[in-house]
Order: C-alpha cells, then structure tokens, then sequence
C-alpha cells in the first residue's frame, strides 16, 4: 500500500508518528480542509503531468490552479495530465492520495510559488485518507523537490 511507503520513507528520519490518517476520505482539497479543520488553500495539492517521458509534480496550494500559459512557458510543452493508472503506475500512488514522497525513480518534483505564503502546508501521504503537516523547509527536504515554479493562477498573495 502507498500509504504504508511513505511511512517506512518518513521513518527513516523519524516522522512515521506524524502521517495522520482519517475515517473520513480526504481525496480532494475540501475533503482535506473538512479532515483537517483548515483553509483549503493550506492544502498541498499535488497534480501529476508527463513532460516527454518523464512523470513530473508539481506539488500546489489548495486554491490555485495551473496556468496553461505558465506552464508551457515553465516546461517547454502543454500540460498534460497523467491519467489515474499513468500516476499510479509512474509516480507511485493513486489518485487522491499522490503526494511527493516516496516516490518512483525519474519522478521530478516542483513546488509552486502558490506555497510561499504559508509557514505550513498539509500533503497528501499515499492515501485518499492521509495527510502531514510540514513546514516549507520540511517540504522542500522531503520532497526532493527539483526547482520553485510559478505555473498556478487564482490564488490570492498575502
């Protein structure tokens, strides 16, 4: 189970206790907000593309949303979104519970500036019913993110 990796991967450092899991689905940003007893836009959100071969995230807050024009200038091509058996396949966990850790090999991660506002953030852990807290140092850590981009709209800077 994905969930159940990304809590050997967060053991090795120690974290494994602050995967929290819920009785409740937490699948999409108001269902993790709803779980969570937060804003939506502090929900990690982590959409899943294939830029040529390689399966890429890009790893946003709850309330933005990918700017094709951004994006195409950022990556050289259109967006193009895996379909649920490409993520679950490629990068390592089904829909609803991707997240940017432990993660396939040749999976790049990206952060997105939509991030930057907030001191913590809750991604996903591998489930449709999992999330973790982390800081954006943390973040940027354990996801072995690649670069910052800016490819999201719609989100309000504070």
């Amino acid at each position: 189970m994905s969930i159940e990796k990304v809590k050997a991967y967060f053991a090795r450092y120690g974290m494994e206790a602050r995967v929290r899991e819920f009785p409740v689905s937490s699948a999409t940003v108001e269902l993790a907000a709803q779980a969570l007893h937060c804003e939506p836009c502090r929900i990690a959100k982590t959409l899943s593309f294939l830029v040529g071969a390689t399966p890429v995230l890009i790893v946003a807050a709850g309330d933005a949303r990918i700017d094709n024009h951004k994006y195409k200038v950022g990556f050289g091509t259109k967006a193009k979104m895996l379909t649920p058996q490409q993520a679950e396949t490629l990068v390592g966990h089904a829909v609803g519970g991707v997240c940017p850790f432990a993660v396939q090999p040749g999976v790049e991660v990206y952060l997105d500036a939509s991030l930057r506002r907030f001191d913590t953030v809750f991604p996903a852990c591998g489930s449709s019913n999992s999330a973790i807290e982390l800081t954006i140092p943390e973040l940027e850590q354990y996801s072995g993110y690649k670069a910052w981009v800016d490819v999201c709209k719609d989100w309000n800077e504070v």
